[in-house]
C-alpha cells in the first residue's frame, strides 16, 4: 500500500510540477496577461507549487514506512499542507470577488496591479495564525495521520480544547471562504442572467436576432469564460477539500472507529489532485491563457481563435494578435 500510495503521488507532484509552473510562467511573462486579476491566478498556482514541496518528504516516508525527520519533519509538512490549503481556499473567495466586480462593473470593477498587490499578500497573512499556532504547540498540534508517513493538525484526541480548534480551522479555512465564494458567484451569475435578458430584450426592440458582435458584448462573453474557468476550480476545491473537512469533523466529533488509515488516506489525496488539475482548467477555458499556449507551445495542439479585444486589461486596450506577439 505504501508503494502504490507513492507512485500515486508521484505522478501527481510531476503534473502539478508542470501543470502550475506553466501557469506561472505564462501569465508572468506575457504583457497582455500581466494585471491585477490575473495576478490571483499566479497566487493560487503558488500555493498548489507549495503543497506539492510536500511530495518529495511523502517519497521519502512511505519508502521508509515511517516518518522521515520525526517531529520537526512531521511539522514540516503538516504546516506546508495547511498554508496550501488554506491560501487555496481564500484565494478562490478573492477570484470570485475579482470576477463579480469585474462582471458587473467592467469600467471601475476591474482591479489594477496596485489593488491586487494589496490583496495578495492578505491571501499567505490568512494562512499563517492555524500554520504557526499548531506549529510551536501554542493552540493545536500536528500529529501522523493516515498510514503514519503523512502529518496533518490534531482532530483525534477526545478533548474539549482540540475539539474547539477543529471547529475553529473548519470555519476558518473552510466555511468562511466557502460563505465568500458562493455569493459573489450567485451575484456574479444573477448579473449575467440580468444582462442577457437585457440583450435579448434590445435585439427584440431593434428587429435583429442578437447583439453579439457588439464589442463590449464580446469582451464580457470573454469575462463570463474566464469567471466560468475560476468557477470550475472552485467547484474542483470543494470536492477536493469538503472530504477532508469531513473527516476532521468526524474526528473531532463524531465516531472515531470509522476513521480507518485508508478512510483519512484517501481525502487527503484527493486535496492533492486539485492542486494538479487548477491549471488545466485555465488551459481549457481561460481565452487569453489559450492563446498564449497555442503561441509559445504550439505543440500542445491548443486551437483558440485571436481576438482583437484586450479583456484582461485594466484599461480596455485594444491590440491584434501580430502585435500581442511582437510586444511579448
Amino acid at each position: 500500500m505504501h508503494l502504490l500510495i507513492a507512485m500515486i503521488y508521484f505522478v501527481l507532484m510531476n503534473l502539478s510540477i508542470i501543470g502550475n509552473g506553466i501557469v506561472v510562467w505564462i501569465f508572468t511573462t506575457s504583457k497582455s496577461l500581466r494585471n491585477g486579476s490575473n495576478m490571483f491566478i499566479v497566487n493560487l498556482a503558488i500555493f498548489d507549487l507549495l503543497m506539492m514541496c510536500e511530495m518529495p518528504m511523502f517519497l521519502a516516508n512511505a519508502f521508509s514506512e515511517r516518518l522521515v525527520g520525526y517531529e520537526t519533519g512531521c511539522a514540516i509538512y503538516a504546516a506546508l499542507g495547511t498554508i496550501s490549503g488554506i491560501g487555496g481556499a481564500i484565494s478562490n473567495a478573492v477570484i470570485a470577488y475579482d470576477r463579480y466586480r469585474t462582471i458587473s462593473n467592467p469600467l471601475e470593477g476591474r482591479m489594477n496591479r496596485t489593488k491586487a498587490s494589496l490583496f495578495v499578500p492578505l491571501t499567505w497573512l490568512w494562512t499563517l495564525p492555524f500554520t504557526v499556532m499548531p506549529m510551536f504547540n501554542i493552540w493545536g498540534r500536528y500529529i501522523p495521520e493516515g498510514y503514519l508517513t503523512t502529518c496533518s493538525f490534531d482532530y483525534l484526541t477526545d478533548d474539549t480544547d482540540t475539539r474547539v480548534f477543529v471547529g475553529c480551522i473548519f470555519a476558518w479555512a473552510y466555511a468562511i471562504p466557502m460563505v465568500f465564494i458562493c455569493y459573489f458567484y450567485t451575484r456574479l451569475f444573477g448579473h449575467v442572467r440580468q444582462h442577457e435578458n437585457m440583450l435579448k430584450n434590445q435585439a427584440r426592440k431593434m428587429n435583429i436576432d442578437s447583439l453579439a458582435a457588439n464589442r463590449n458584448v464580446n469582451a464580457e462573453a470573454a469575462e463570463i469564460r474566464i469567471a466560468k474557468a475560476a468557477f470550475t476550480i472552485f467547484f474542483l476545491f470543494v470536492c477536493a477539500w469538503t472530504p477532508y473537512a469531513i473527516v476532521t469533523m468526524i474526528g473531532a466529533f463524531g465516531d472515531k472507529t470509522i476513521l480507518t488509515p485508508f478512510f483519512t488516506m484517501v481525502p487527503a489525496m484527493c486535496s492533492k489532485i486539485v492542486s494538479c488539475l487548477d491549471p488545466w482548467v485555465y488551459a481549457i477555458s481561460h481565452p487569453k491563457y489559450r492563446q498564449e499556449l497555442e503561441r509559445r507551445l504550439p505543440w500542445l495542439g491548443i486551437k483558440e481563435a485571436p481576438d482583437n479585444i484586450s479583456t484582461t486589461e485594466s484599461k480596455q486596450t485594444v491590440v491584434s494578435e501580430p502585435q500581442a506577439a511582437v510586444e511579448n
